[in-house]
């Protein structure tokens, strides 16, 4: 994350994000495919790290000059009436300043968590003889059902979970790196890969 200066002097907390250059690897169809979708695929790896199945789908997708590289990441998009073919590049100009889009990431995983950290729990006080207890769930509701209801707070596995971020605003487009100033924070740890649409 940085921060940018609007024209009236306001300052404004933006996330750098590298939005592209993707290129459409496949067009699928309702007739075909049962969906209307896009796939793209973003960032490059060396062909020598395909099997086979891969280097098949692949084979006619060009993502730079070296005839190495092929793209590392593939991910599907909901559109109709898009006219795009394999082979077409989207970059960061899609956007434009002003527009309002959702973000969706992978969160960092915290692994076992407790109560407290995973939802917020006070604990209890640490008086009046209370020395093990300050940070445990407490009760868990009455004993006669002999059982624990589902969606019961308690401690468990907590992030790395598929989140959405709806209505971040693009503060400024650079073409040239093609970068996406994006208002906020996004999803996830440095590095991580991001599904941004309007």
């Amino acid at each position: 994350m940085t921060q940018v200066f609007r024209p009236d002097g306001t300052v404004v907390p933006v996330t750098r994000v590298i939005a592209g250059p993707c290129v459409v690897t496949q067009v699928k169809t309702k007739d075909k495919d049962g969906t209307e979708a896009v796939q793209l695929g973003f960032d490059t790896r060396k062909k020598f790290r395909m099997n086979k199945p891969e280097a098949g789908h692949l084979k006619d997708i060009k993502i730079s000059d070296d005839d190495t590289a092929t793209v590392k990441f593939l991910r599907d998009f909901t559109v109709e009436n898009h006219g795009l073919k394999n082979g077409d590049v989207i970059n960061a100009q899609t956007f434009a300043i002003g527009d309002k889009v959702t973000v969706v990431g992978t969160s960092k995983g915290r692994g076992f968590q407790g109560v407290v950290k995973r939802h917020g729990f006070h604990g209890q006080g640490q008086t009046h003889g209370v020395k093990d207890q300050t940070r445990m769930p407490g009760s868990i509701g009455a004993g006669g059902v002999q059982r624990v209801f589902k969606g019961m707070r308690m401690g468990g596995h907590m992030g790395d979970a598929r989140v959405s971020v709806k209505n971040l605003e693009i503060v400024e487009v650079r073409p040239e790196q093609n970068e996406l100033l994006i208002k906020g924070a996004v999803p996830g740890a440095r590095g991580g890969l991001l599904m941004i649409h309007n």
